[in-house]
């Protein structure tokens, strides 16, 4: 017997897809998906054994519960509008913990302009599956699959920010910030900049990780990617991290994810439109006509190999 562990997350969507009929609007083997031409829905779960890390409060549990799916939203160019929220929580958790979740959830969904309108509360294992529903405004939504051989590969922001939190709670090395670990700001302004530049041609969220958000654009592009580990900006507490563990930094800017940052391709004609909306990006690679993605470190190509997930 094949359990779904050895098949793991990514295998298991294939497999539904496989089961579920085609719906004919973009972006269903996306992280979110178009309805109606102009309304994008995401769904994800966070759950207290896997996302509650060590020292996080539950109110920014909370806050994450909604980033997630917000960045979902705003890979694909769409502004957060509305948040549901389906809970399940422990009967023997306090009640001001609850407050403290349910909290974070709003600071969220204020802090992006949106609102919670509802959702469903059940006793049981800590968890929140949450789900978001966006306005594209009119724009064209940005979408895995439109790479193309040719194209310039981007990141916004720096990665690896997370990772070097997380591993600094959990071996006790003092001063990494832990605001990207904990209470990680959705992209929502550069995915309509994205949007509106006209010159992006695949788009995904990187809170799996840049490996898994590159091999989620190649597989959805039939492309392949040439990055460049040296070209990859590297974010705070990440060369800390690196020092006192002896970490390679590549495992954790590249395999680890948590970063709530933007992977695009865009056509190299047009990176002018780019610069016109003040998008703070780095170009850390190429759209190639191989099958997977590619890494060279310290002049050595390999294939990405999975993430953490």
């Amino acid at each position: 017997m094949v359990s779904v562990r050895d098949i793991g997350e990514r295998g298991l969507i294939h497999k539904a897809m496989n089961i579920i009929r085609p719906y004919p609007h973009p972006g269903q083997r996306d992280d979110a998906v178009v309805i109606d031409d102009n309304t994008v829905v995401s769904t994800d779960i966070v759950s207290f054994d896997r996302h509650l890390s060590e020292g996080m409060s539950y109110e920014e549990f909370g806050w994450m519960a909604v980033a997630v799916n917000f960045s979902d939203v705003a890979s694909m160019g769409a502004v957060p509008k509305y948040f549901l929220s389906a809970m399940s929580v422990p009967e023997n958790l306090d009640e001001k913990n609850f407050t403290s979740i349910i909290s974070g959830m709003e600071e969220c969904a204020e802090a992006c302009d949106a609102y919670i309108v509802g959702g469903d509360t059940k006793f049981g294992k800590g968890m929140i599956a949450g789900t978001a529903i966006g306005s594209l405004e009119n724009r064209t939504p940005l979408l895995r699959s439109g790479a193309r051989p040719g194209d310039i590969v981007a990141v916004t922001g720096s990665l690896g920010s997370a990772a070097a939190g997380y591993f600094s709670l959990e071996n006790k090395i003092d001063g990494v910030p832990l605001t990207s670990l904990r209470t990680p700001i959705p992209r929502i302004k550069e995915g309509v900049a994205l949007s509106k530049s006209g010159a992006v041609t695949s788009c995904t969220d990187l809170s799996d990780g840049l490996a898994e958000g590159a091999k989620c654009i190649c597989f959805s592009s039939h492309t392949g990617m040439d990055l460049h580990m040296e070209f990859i900006p590297e974010g705070e507490g990440v060369s800390t991290v690196s020092d006192a563990l002896s970490m390679d930094k590549k495992d954790l800017v590249l395999y680890w994810g948590g970063d709530y940052e933007l992977l695009f391709t865009f056509d190299k004609r047009k990176i002018d439109l780019l610069y016109d909306y003040d998008i703070d990006f780095s170009v850390i690679g190429m759209v190639t006509n191989d099958k997977f993605p590619f890494i060279t470190h310290n002049g050595e190509r390999r294939v990405i190999r999975s993430g953490r997930y």
